[in-house]
């Protein structure tokens, strides 16, 4: 290949990484608008009554949402509810700017991941998201400890495991390695002796837990709490 080709296919592949990355802005924007309704009642609740800041904020997708007793769970700390159900990292990731970065949190508790793999994701997409996740809350807050709870496992889901497993191994082994994150794993223990999701912790959908599952997460989390 002479010089003129060469330059011309250099070019060529970064006009394609550029219109890639432009489709890929665009999917995650037109993705994440449907969360809109549900950020606007979040701003609306702080407008009417801000949270104080240095508050523990829970964020996430329907595992946080559904926890609607998880400030009565932890009584002596101060803590905000922000799951969304239904979203994936990336969800978190675009609304960071208007419900992470503004609480000024003491710590970022997420779980994300699930409904990722549900939609097709591999391991790998799934802690590249969660590096951008990372990413992006460190740009306004780098020193603010991020928790992530492992992606949990649950009967409805269940063929999923190997691909939640390995996601949960690679963030594991990232928030090992820097600094202010931390890996809560609580999917090992909503396992039962033969490695299967177990039916108790769970409502009817087999998806979402009930009050034993939180009790579980309770007892996990919490003295990982500031």
């Amino acid at each position: 290949m002479n010089s003129t080709a060469a330059r011309l296919a250099s070019l060529l592949a970064a006009l394609y990484l550029l219109l890639a990355s432009s489709f890929a802005a665009a999917q995650l924007q037109t993705g994440s608008a449907i969360w809109e309704k549900d950020i606007q009642k979040f701003e609306a609740a702080d407008k009417a009554n801000p949270p104080k800041p240095g508050a523990i904020l829970f964020i996430g997708s329907s595992s946080i949402e559904h926890w609607k007793d998880v400030a009565n769970d932890f009584p002596d700390k101060r803590v905000l509810n922000r799951g969304f159900g239904g979203s994936r990292i990336a969800d978190s990731t675009y609304y960071a700017g208007r419900i992470v970065v503004p609480y000024k949190p003491s710590m970022i508790v997420f779980y994300a991941g699930d409904n990722d793999v549900n939609d097709g994701h591999t391991a790998q997409q799934v802690f590249d998201d969660y590096v951008a996740f990372v990413a992006r809350v460190r740009k306004d807050l780098p020193v603010t400890p991020i928790a992530f709870i492992s992606i949990k496992p649950s009967p409805s889901r269940a063929a999923l495991l190997p691909v939640m497993s390995e996601a949960n191994a690679r963030i594991r082994a990232y928030a090992a390695s820097h600094p202010h994150l931390v890996y809560i794993d609580v999917a090992s223990r909503m396992l039962d002796a033969k490695g299967r999701p177990r039916e108790e912790l769970f409502i009817e959908d087999r998806l979402h837990m009930n009050r034993a599952g939180y009790d579980l997460w309770k007892e996990i989390i919490a003295p990982y709490l500031p």
